[in-house]
C-alpha cells in the first residue's frame, strides 16, 4: 500500500512541475502552509497561488479519506474533489489577508468515510478568487 501512496505523490509532483495543476497558470511560491502528511498522505501541494488543482491515483476504497486546504492572501478558494466522475467533496475556505503576525491562515477540510472515494484516480480543483491567493492542500487516507 505504501508503494501506491509514494507513486501518487510522485505523479502529483510531475503534474505540478509540468504546469498541469488546473485551469489557468498557477505560480509556485516559497514555503508551505500545511505540514507534509507523512505516510498516510496521498497528495501534498506545499504551496501554490491562484487557480489550480491536482490529479492523482492510489486511493483505496477501504480507508477513510481526508482533504484539507489552507489559504491566505485575501478572498476565498472553492475546492471540489471528483472520484471516478462523482463529486465527493466540495467546500469553500475564507482566506485571511496576509501581512500581520496574528493573521494566520484559513483552513477547510472534508472527511469522507471508507468507500466514498473509489479506488484509483481522483482530481481536485482549487478555484481561487484572486491569482494572489496562496493555498496548500493535503489528501490523506489514515490507516
Amino acid at each position: 500500500m505504501r508503494t501506491k501512496k509514494t507513486a501518487a505523490l510522485t505523479t502529483l509532483a510531475a503534474l505540478v512541475a509540468a504546469g498541469l495543476a488546473g485551469a489557468g497558470p498557477a505560480a509556485a511560491a516559497d514555503g508551505g502552509m500545511l505540514p507534509h502528511p507523512g505516510p498516510d498522505g496521498l497528495v501534498w501541494v506545499e504551496e501554490f497561488r491562484g487557480d489550480g488543482g491536482v490529479a492523482s491515483g492510489g486511493a483505496w476504497d477501504s480507508l477513510p479519506t481526508v482533504l484539507t486546504v489552507a489559504c491566505d492572501g485575501g478572498g476565498d478558494v472553492r475546492v471540489t474533489m471528483d472520484s471516478k466522475g462523482t463529486i465527493v467533496a466540495a467546500f469553500d475556505v475564507k482566506c485571511p489577508v496576509s501581512g500581520g503576525a496574528d493573521v494566520g491562515v484559513g483552513v477547510g477540510s472534508a472527511s469522507m468515510a471508507a468507500g466514498v472515494v473509489r479506488p484509483g484516480d481522483f482530481t481536485i480543483v482549487v478555484d481561487a478568487s484572486a491569482q494572489t491567493t496562496r493555498w496548500s492542500l493535503t489528501v490523506t487516507q489514515p490507516e
